[in-house]
């Protein structure tokens, strides 16, 4: 091989004669942030020194939804899903050292993404970094949350008004960020199809672009430059045929939407810019090493079509069914980036699915069926209409439902979870550690300690009168996001300026779609259980009765409303009142219901403190016979702590049959009830 004039290698030529010129590759990400600030900008560093090209920040639950680390519901989850950020000194930590007018920084925020935003301009403000030259995004898709994440706070229409303020906001201050990034990702792992998740994306974009140009912030001139800035962040499953025609239908169907309803003439404006997470859905815990292979498989989906390519990709870790990942499984998800974007040649050449006819027709079926879906939720008024009659929500529930009941039955294969599941023990899982990061529990109170101190030392009153600007603000007309920027500047806190907007606009507790919903069939084993509930029932002289409750600030509440349909469909009788419940509020609704069992869902990494706050709130009511199960990532050490405080059944992601975990409870409550007796 040979050497060009600046001395790297010439690469050999083809059989065709020169080998294509390589396009630059996807921005390389990966999805981080925990503990704290200090220990996740270490992470960040150390990253951007393997190559990583890209920041994509995690944060913690209250964070997300606007509390501070001292409030009761964050007990048990600062810095467990992602970084604690409570004010402008959390933010300079987090982004110490790292230059942020050369950062493509993707923040993973949404009702409180107008806040994270005003820190990230006011930490650049105070680093003499003007606005116009900050790169990256905010997702800021709150109808997504309330589909399936679960992180908003505040009702539809005042949501929806803050998207509008952050995107008319940064259009103009803020030119290269992206101030909405649609959020499809969730929605698949809520059990979207990819039909519904084409429809209830793009349904959600055309809400936002509606609320933008009907808010009268933005001159109709400048609205496609608003629509060019629309970005969206999809799932790629295993499927892997599927998901391709899946994205080269997303950029078709926008590209139509952006000309025919916003009337967008320059091509750049309807270009469909994505970036990607591949399924963590399913990732398993068990053989974690085919993980791999999976994830390799999601983002070929994503990248092989040039036409349909992701503009960044961050890819999980193999071993995310049992934990977080170490920095060592980060690694490797970016070397595996890394090795398809620069051994393979997959960047030299045109699209290779132009001309396919099996593509063109999936593509053409995905999105026929995609119009249709949404012609029927603009039929009903919109995205938020759908969210607010919980049309979208229950058609998740639905879809999940059918996808859990094909893997039980065997219909659908998951390899090393219900076929081949021989195996060989894991080295990769094997060895002194759990094989995963475990968040230390200390750092809940370092940052309890590091708010107090920030409170301590900042002007009260002028963090006081940044408050009162901001609430006169929400209340009228006025752009939320330079009284937002007011507030990062003057010392407030992320829980306050979620209070302050809590006491202007209220909460909201989204519908949570199991209502309607059943998986009943004629499975044999379903109805072998229905007879023994109902004989058990006979004994105890009324339905056995199961509450299925979400305690702390986790909002994944997929596994909450499978339990909660197939319980039902067993014929039990359940309370299921949605996420974000105290441990109080869920001893109390087990006394006032009159319950057998109670069975909780985390998936946060706070189960060892939520679960003994349930357990000795249940005791202060005189309750405490009445058994405990608990569903979520548990390590087998953490299961052992929580059997030693009084839980009577755990169940991982490894216990995929509904039916099996119901039958389970249903003979808890036997034997429970005997004991009693």
């Amino acid at each position: 091989m040979g050497r060009s004039q600046d001395g790297k290698p010439k690469e050999a030529a083809g059989a065709g004669g020169r080998t294509p010129a390589r396009e630059a590759p996807w921005l390389i990400r990966t999805y981080s942030g925990h503990s704290s600030a200090k220990a996740s900008n270490a992470l960040y560093r150390a990253n951007l020194a393997k190559g990583q090209t890209g920041l994509s920040v995690a944060f913690d639950l209250p964070t997300q939804t606007g509390y501070d680390a001292d409030h009761p519901l964050a007990r048990g989850e600062v810095g467990k899903v992602g970084v604690p950020i409570g004010h402008l000194g959390d933010m300079a930590a987090l982004f110490d050292g790292l230059p942020l007018d050369r950062m493509n920084t993707s923040m993973t925020i949404n009702a409180t993404a107008p806040w994270l935003l005003a820190l990230y301009v006011a930490l650049a403000e105070t680093q003499g970094v003007a606005r116009d030259r900050l790169q990256g995004t905010v997702q800021n898709d709150i109808i997504k949350e309330y589909l399936s994440r679960g992180t908003h706070i505040f009702p539809p229409a005042p949501s929806l008004r803050l998207v509008t303020d952050t995107i008319a906001f940064a259009y103009r201050e803020v030119p290269k960020w992206n101030p909405t990034n649609v959020c499809s990702y969730h929605l698949q792992e809520a059990g979207a199809t990819p039909v519904e998740e084409l429809a209830f994306a793009l349904a959600t974009a055309v809400a936002v672009l509606d609320a933008v140009r009907g808010s009268g912030q933005v001159p109709p001139a400048e609205f496609p430059q608003v629509v060019g800035r629309m970005s969206f962040f999809v799932n790629a499953g295993i499927r892997l045929v599927t998901e391709i025609c899946k994205m080269r239908a997303f950029a078709e169907l926008w590209d139509e939407i952006c000309r025919e309803r916003y009337g967008v003439a320059e091509e750049k404006f309807r270009r469909f810019r994505y970036g990607v997470q591949v399924n963590s859905l399913g990732l398993t815990e068990q053989q974690p090493e085919n993980n791999v292979y999976r994830i390799l498989l999601e983002m070929l989906a994503v990248t092989l079509s040039k036409r349909a390519r992701a503009r960044a990709v961050q890819l999980p870790a193999w071993n995310e069914a049992l934990g977080l990942p170490r920095p060592w499984d980060q690694q490797w998800s970016i070397r595996l980036q890394q090795i398809v974007a620069f051994e393979t040649d997959i960047t030299e050449f045109e699209d290779i699915f132009d001309g396919s006819p099996v593509i063109a027709a999936k593509v053409e079926a995905l999105k026929r069926e995609a119009l249709a879906e949404l012609a029927r939720i603009e039929a009903m008024g919109g995205a938020v209409a759908a969210v607010e009659s919980s049309y979208m929500k229950q058609r998740l529930v639905e879809s999940n439902a059918r996808r859990v009941a094909a893997i039980e039955a065997g219909q659908q294969t998951v390899v090393g979870v219900n076929r081949f599941t021989e195996t060989e023990p894991s080295p990769l899982s094997a060895g002194d550690g759990p094989g995963f990061l475990a968040v230390d529990e200390n750092a809940e109170f370092a940052q309890l300690r590091s708010l107090k101190g920030w409170r301590a030392k900042r002007d009260a009153k002028a963090a006081a009168a940044a408050l009162d600007a901001l609430k006169q603000a929400a209340s009228s007309d006025r752009n939320i996001m330079a009284a937002s920027i007011a507030c990062a500047h003057a010392g407030v806190t992320t829980g306050e300026w979620g209070g302050a907007l809590r006491e202007v606009f209220g909460e909201y507790r989204a519908p949570t779609g199991v209502r309607g919903v059943s998986t009943a069939s004629a499975d044999e084993r379903l109805a072998a259980l229905r007879k023994r509930v109902e004989e058990i029932a006979a004994r105890l002289g009324r339905p056995i009765k199961l509450l299925v409750g979400k305690p702390g600030l986790d909002g994944h509440s997929n596994g909450a409303e499978q339990i909660a349909v197939r319980a039902r469909d067993a014929g039990l009788a359940v309370i299921y009142d949605g996420i974000r419940l105290t441990p109080a509020e869920i001893a109390a609704a087990a006394g006032e219901g009159a319950v057998h069992v109670v069975g909780l869902s985390i998936l946060s990494g706070g189960h060892l403190t939520l679960v003994r706050e349930v357990i000795e709130a249940l005791r202060k009511l005189g309750l405490g016979d009445i058994p405990v199960v608990v569903g979520g990532i548990i390590p087998t050490e953490d299961g052992l702590a929580l059997r030693q405080s009084g839980i009577r059944g755990i169940y991982t992601p490894k216990d995929y049959d509904l039916t099996a975990i119901i039958a389970e409870i249903v003979e808890l409550v036997d034997r429970s009830t005997r004991e009693a007796a």
